[in-house]
């Protein structure tokens, strides 16, 4: 069976990536999906704001809408744009492991237009470490982003693969070489009385409790979270295939 042929454009060099980044941002304009190179593994990417582009993005995957992909963003302030309530050893760390593979599960403002899927009211952010990323992220906005993967296969590390597994269904691909990382982000539950791991990855648990007050996976759940498993607090929180 043939590859189906799309655009698979350069984005190696920031000196040359600008008419690449150009494709991408109107790609997505338009509601397309686009395939990007992240500090993770290659993550497909579509307008956190407009819900016929995340549906195709999920539909993509071969995913429904109990598992809503997380947000990424180009810049810490977008943080309170995106998300209420948030505690104080999440803002701190935010601020040290932003950017960088540190996702964070936050109570989603609730004046937003948006459809991510069946998140109770919550939002995964992250802010990737990669330049080509935040390139396309500082030029689109939000963009809601799962790794470059049908779901249930590996996660792919290079856009060959990715382009292999989503095929037609994505708009532009940016090469950005082999994935640097590799490793998922660690996901940290802020919706409860205690911020919570619930899934360990790219920053350690040692790391995280350097800047704040958080409970590993195997500690003893505090409050709510007792009674509420890890996989409804908020989007991807108990997904082990998503590297985002």
């Amino acid at each position: 069976m043939s590859v189906p042929v799309q655009p698979v454009l350069d984005a190696t060099d920031p000196q040359t990536w600008g008419p690449a980044i150009d494709e991408a941002v109107n790609a997505i304009s338009r509601g397309g999906l686009v395939v990007l190179p992240t500090d993770t593994v290659y993550g497909i990417g579509a307008d956190a704001f407009d819900k016929e582009a995340v549906a195709a993005l999920l539909a993509a995957k071969g995913r429904g809408r109990q598992m809503p992909p997380p947000v990424l963003v180009g810049d810490v302030a977008t943080l309170d744009g995106l998300a209420t309530d948030v505690p104080e050893d999440a803002r701190r760390l935010v601020e040290e492991f932003w950017p960088g593979g540190f996702t964070v599960i936050l109570r989603a403002q609730p004046s937003l237009q948006w459809d991510l899927g069946d998140t109770g009211g919550t939002v995964a952010l992250r802010m990737p470490d990669h330049p080509a990323a935040l390139a396309l992220l500082k030029r689109t906005g939000p963009l809601a982003v799962s790794s470059a993967n049908r779901s249930g296969s590996p996660a792919a590390q290079d856009v060959a693969d990715a382009r292999r597994q989503l095929g037609e269904s994505v708009a532009i691909y940016l090469d950005g070489g082999q994935a640097p990382g590799g490793v998922a982000s660690t996901i940290v539950d802020a919706t409860g009385p205690a911020l919570r791991v619930v899934r360990e990855g790219a920053v350690p648990l040692e790391e995280l409790r350097r800047v704040a007050d958080v409970e590993g996976l195997d500690d003893p759940p505090a409050g709510r979270m007792a009674e509420q498993p890890a996989e409804q607090t908020g989007p991807a929180a108990g997904d082990p295939e998503d590297d985002e």
